[in-house]
């Protein structure tokens, strides 16, 4: 081969390299969309999950037929509560009515007949000779043909029309009367707050006076700056409106506060002000380059990357069939209280009823400022309705952008239905840390462990200013986690030089007042049955002389074990020293011999409860205690009511009540927890405060209950020894990923309507 022959080849040659390399560089691999497959099992479970519609919210049409029904058999003119004057009648609010505990289980576990399905209906009658609050049982579902007054049963007397929540016309009547009276201080107004230029509005306070009766209330003005959080913005001027009469023209103004001073009405401050007898503080109107309210992010730079996204490449490995969610080992019913919020039912792991009832209580916020609006507020939520105000949820910000989005219905202060679109969540999530693991290098060499992976249920209420983040988490080694993140705005009073007795200066005017938070709820534990008791465990050091060497001392830990006989001995004081173990145990015994139990275990960083010496704290004695367990009683269903917040003096539920000195071995029992931390707002809570750091809960967790660990059982686990492939599939799971994550999730377009109930700023 002559040497023109071999350049030329050698060119060929490189030629193809060069070729093929290009080839190679600019393939684009095809990306294929990730297949969602069924799991196994999960149609029969459904198909068992049918009886938890007991549980089960009331849906839009029934809703619809117990209106219909009201308005045709109580006799009297139901005016629809969106319009409603006090002085009328209306329909407050509906909700399941749900059966009675045995009646429940007699159906879910013994094959009995199925409870009737039935309704509550809170009904405000104002045009009577005798204005109150009935309640009313109403069924049967969907066709109702009865209603009975429950309300004496309930409370042991009538609910006095007083206590009533304050529906929204209420407060767009009372921001009508203010701002009329506002028009007695023009001169005031405008050189103070440049009003009326300046948008201004009122921001409610609760309770509303000093005893049973009352119904006057002190609402603090802002300045309303238009896609921004005006809680930021105090004016300094708080007005004290009694609107206790059922009569509008008969409103009026008792106090008015400016600058630490009070004043009669809006005409003696405008009357003092022009005989310089006010010392004003000029409160500039705010321009949007001075907005640091604002919640709205810089623009990102071009191409900016996006966040990390959390998808199931092979499917959702959970179903969500109405109300019933099946979960690996796991299932339960969910459902929202309008007023209470999130509730779950028939909890169960291995089909073995753990939890018969989680429920939120109450969330309890506590101030103090000095300014009055501030001072006097202790708002109740459940009054105003952490259900109703658990509006949509954001994909990709509020829940993983992939999760299960499911609608709740609810009827309160108006006759017609209203749906909450996408306002629970539910979703499966990694932890991002192990729920077990061992790397071993001593004896034999082997790497063992298990993802954390665990389901969450989410709901969000926005109360006012605050936003509280619900979750129930469930996890493969039979524990359960209930946790709230609060996050939102905080609430604050406008600065003077005595604020920061009461918080934080966060602003040119804004003082961040000091508060508690306190959330309660109810966990009806049943540990292989309803006949439980509570054994508290905890450590002592015992000195004992060492057996090999008399003449030293050894100090060993051992176990101290007490079974809790009485209620008052089960009830713990909000900051008090609780035993480091309490757990519910059941007479049945694991294989070791021991008796099967479940651990509570609060995570809590409370502040001070309200003193007892309070005129209103009865009304909230619930937050006393960080852990009560109680015998459960029909009658004692709720740890308070939504009357309390309006009537605290004289409470119709008093959680206090509840503790008598029953006895609590082998009965059924409920544990009542309390979990919160004190917030003292500072520079860093501006424009929101974050939930990092502002997260508390509680968790349930498994005590002798199973033999082992059952997450020994999960599929997800991984195993390998040092002699092993472990990029075999078979062998390692983890090995798959690179296989079965190789798809792009199918992501719904993102869209949101969560404003569309709203019926104005």
């Amino acid at each position: 081969m002559n040497m023109k022959t071999v350049v030329i080849l050698l060119v060929l040659a490189l030629a193809t390299v060069f070729a093929l390399v290009c080839v190679l560089l600019t393939k684009k691999e095809k990306v294929t969309t990730c297949a969602c497959s069924e799991l196994p099992g999960v149609a029969e479970e459904s198909i068992n999950g049918e009886k938890s519609n007991i549980f089960a919210d009331l849906t839009a049409d029934e809703m619809t037929q117990v209106v219909t029904y009201l308005r045709d058999n109580l006799d009297v003119p139901l005016r629809d509560a969106l319009h409603a004057e006090p002085a009328d009648n209306c329909i407050y609010y509906l909700d399941v009515y749900l059966p009675a505990k045995a009646d429940a289980l007699g159906f879910l576990d013994h094959g009995r007949v199925q409870p009737r399905r039935q309704a509550l209906a809170v009904v405000f009658f104002g045009g009577q000779p005798d204005p109150n609050v009935t309640e009313f049982l109403v069924g049967p579902l969907p066709n109702p043909t009865y209603h009975r007054d429950i309300t004496l049963r309930k409370y042991g007397q009538k609910v006095p029309y007083h206590s009533r929540p304050v529906m929204e016309k209420e407060y767009r009547d009372a921001d009508s009367f203010i701002f009329h009276e506002l028009s007695k201080a023009p001169t005031f107004l405008r050189e103070c707050c440049e009003y009326p230029e300046t948008n201004l509005t009122t921001l409610t306070t609760a309770p509303r006076g000093f005893e049973s009766g009352d119904r006057a209330t002190w609402f603090a003005l802002f300045q309303n700056v238009f896609g921004s959080g005006f809680y930021l913005y105090p004016v300094g001027l708080e007005i004290l409106v009694d609107h206790s009469s059922l009569n509008r023209s008969q409103w009026k103004v008792k106090n008015v506060f400016y600058n630490s001073r009070y004043y009669q009405g809006l005409a003696q401050l405008e009357k003092d002000y022009k005989d310089r007898l006010v010392r004003e503080i000029r409160v500039k109107r705010v321009q949007p380059e001075n907005d640091f309210a604002s919640m709205k992010p810089p623009p990102p730079p071009p191409q900016a990357p996006a966040g990390p996204l959390q998808f199931e490449p092979q499917g959702k490995r959970y179903s969500v069939v109405g109300n019933h969610v099946i979960y690996q080992s796991w299932s339960f019913a969910f459902g929202m209280n309008v007023n209470t919020g999130p509730r779950l039912f028939d909890i169960r792991f291995d089909n073995k009823r753990i939890v018969y009832e989680l429920s939120l209580q109450e969330a309890l916020a506590t101030y103090g400022s000095d300014c009055p609006a501030g001072m006097v507020t202790r708002y109740m939520d459940g009054s105003f309705g952490m259900g109703k105000f658990s509006f949509e949820l954001v994909r990709g910000v509020d829940c993983p952008y992939t999760a299960t989005y499911v609608d709740r219905h609810y009827l309160i202060e108006s006759d017609t239905p209203r749906r909450n679109k996408n306002s629970v969540c539910i979703f499966e999530h990694d932890m991002g840390v192990p729920l077990r693991r061992h790397f071993s290098n001593v004896g034999s060499f082997y790497y063992g462990g298990l993802a954390k992976y665990a389901l969450v249920l989410r709901a969000i209420s926005t109360l006012i200013n605050y936003d509280y983040v619900w979750d129930f988490v469930f996890y493969p080694n039979g524990a359960l986690e209930v946790k709230v993140h609060a996050t939102g705005y905080i609430s604050s009073s406008f600065f003077t030089g005595k604020g920061t007795a009461y918080g934080n200066r966060v602003g040119e005017h804004t003082l961040g007042t000091v508060h508690t938070h306190l959330m309660h709820y109810k966990v009806d534990l049943d540990i292989e049955g309803t006949k439980n008791s509570l054994v508290a465990l905890d450590m002592a050091f015992e000195p004992v002389q060492a057996p090999w060497s008399p003449e030293h001392q050894i100090h060993r830990p051992m176990l101290t074990r007490r079974v809790l006989d009485k209620e008052e001995e089960a009830a713990f004081p909000l900051n008090g020293k609780v035993p480091s173990y309490l757990h519910f145990t059941s007479s049945q015994e694991n294989q070791w011999g021991h008796q099967r139990s479940y651990r509570v275990q609060i995570v809590s960083f409370a502040g001070a409860h309200l003193p007892e010496s309070s005129t209103m704290e009865k009304s909230v004695s619930w937050g006393r205690y960080q852990l009560s367990v109680t015998k459960r009683k029909e009658e004692e269903p709720a740890s308070t009511c939504i009357y309390n917040q309006n009537d605290p003096w004289d409470p119709l539920v008093a959680f206090a009540d509840f503790i008598d000195n029953e006895t609590i071995v082998n009965e059924d029992l409920v544990a009542w927890i309390s979990v919160g931390f004190l917030h003292v707002p500072h520079a860093e809570d501006i424009p929101n405060t974050v939930t990092v750091g502002h997260a508390v809960g509680f968790m349930l967790r498994p005590y002798n209950y199973f033999g082992f660990d059952p997450s020994v059982k999960s599929l997800d686990g991984v195993y390998f020894t040092a002699d092993q492939d472990v990029d075999k599939c078979d062998l390692n799971r983890a090995a798959c990923l690179p296989k079965t994550a190789s798809c792009a999730p199918s992501l719904p377009t993102f869209a949101y309507t969560g404003f569309q109930n709203l019926t104005g700023p």
